[in-house]
């Protein structure tokens, strides 16, 4: 028997949830380099600011005065940040409409489809709409403004901390920025760096998961629930552990359905770096109304308007394509896990953080051997 549409639909959010995380991965990078490149000219631009002030003279007004071109570049870096990221988050908000319009139409019964209809959304309007709502408290351009003003604050307290303990510009800048060696993942703006990609990837949940309720809404005559699914989390926070599972209606409010728990911010946004997303629950044939005995019996059967069990992530990609699991998992992880006889949860510690390749080859060196690797 065919596997039934709702299944189809989870089946599809778990693999579509697994490349908007690799879509995240590489935004993280490319704004991560864009602070990176500014990071060599803050430097210059700290030391020549730095250069002419003895210590005798390092007033907090002086200090102060020295940091307008410091000051003037970061803003600037944090500007570039903030289009970047808007520019990739409005291209993710018309991708995100594209597939959930082509994954209703190809998924639910083109009966249904002709009968009921699916809606689209408008792109721009949806976009706007998410970008004029805040995640976690507050709106994008207020997130990267404020990351760029505690970036400054941190700056401008560890000169004159350096000043305070005579340390000499070379020591100041050095703890700022980091040491090469450590691919300066040692100096304080490290936080900042961090402060970035959750920022980063919290906006991509939150522009995906607002269009996919948008789209739920605009095909409520369809949809009758959506299901907390915290599949992807390896370390499921109590926020997300204790809704995974639970149903929701798919329109605002998101009133519970058969429980009390909130919807707080929804899936992929009840916290910081929240990696869990909805899936949608279709109605059945006849909650539907249709009645078409000119359906094939198992068209009917496909639409019975049951929520699938909960799927794990391992479950899911076990039963991918070993193209695909490559993808998701790199090429020898995947190879790994058909050949070497590895489950998903040996590719992890008991943090959640996955291990290096040679952690792995540490670990388990007969997995490997096994594999031909």
């Amino acid at each position: 028997m065919a596997a039934r549409v709702n299944e189809q639909l989870q089946d599809a959010a778990v693999g579509h949830a697994v490349d908007l995380q690799q879509f995240a991965n590489g935004l993280v990078a490319r704004i991560i380099g864009v602070l990176n490149r500014s990071d060599a000219e803050l430097a210059a631009r700290l030391t020549a600011a730095l250069d002419g002030l003895p210590a005798s003279q390092a007033t907090v007004e002086r200090i102060d005065a020295l940091l307008a071109s410091v000051r003037a570049l970061n803003l600037v870096a944090y500007q570039a940040v903030e289009r970047e990221l808007t520019a990739e988050l409005r291209a993710l908000a018309a991708y995100e409409a594209g597939h959930q319009l082509e994954l209703f139409e190809a998924t639910i019964p083109s009966q249904v489809v002709t009968r009921v209809g699916v809606a689209a959304v408008n792109v721009e309007q949806v976009f706007a709409a998410a970008m004029a709502r805040p995640f976690q408290g507050r709106l994008l351009r207020e997130w990267a403004a404020d990351i760029g003003e505690a970036r400054m604050v941190r700056i401008r307290d560890a000169v004159r901390q350096g000043y305070v303990q005579q340390e000499s510009i070379g020591q100041i800048v050095q703890r700022i920025r980091g040491t090469r060696t450590r691919a300066y993942r040692d100096g304080l703006i490290e936080i900042d760096r961090r402060g970035a990609e959750a920022v980063v990837r919290t906006a991509v949940s939150h522009t995906a998961g607002y269009v996919r309720e948008t789209f739920y809404e605009a095909n409520d005559s369809l949809v009758k629930a959506q299901v907390w699914t915290a599949t992807l989390d390896t370390r499921t926070s109590e926020i997300c552990r204790i809704r995974d599972g639970k149903q929701y209606r798919p329109v605002s409010p998101y009133q519970p359905i058969g429980h009390k728990l909130p919807w707080l911010g929804g899936p992929g946004r009840a916290h910081w770096q929240c990696r869990s997303m909805a899936v949608p629950v279709v109605k059945s044939w006849a909650e539907l109304g249709l009645q078409m005995d000119d359906a094939p019996a198992s068209t009917r059967a496909s639409m019975d308007g049951q929520v699938p069990e909960d799927v794990t992530f391992a479950a899911w990609i076990k039963r991918q394509p070993a193209a695909r699991q490559d993808q998701v998992l790199g090429a020898t992880r995947g190879r790994l896990m058909r050949s070497g006889g590895l489950d998903l949860p040996a590719f992890y510690d008991n943090k959640g953080t996955m291990l290096t390749l040679d952690e792995l080859r540490e670990r388990d060196a007969a997995a490997f051997k096994r594999a031909g690797l």
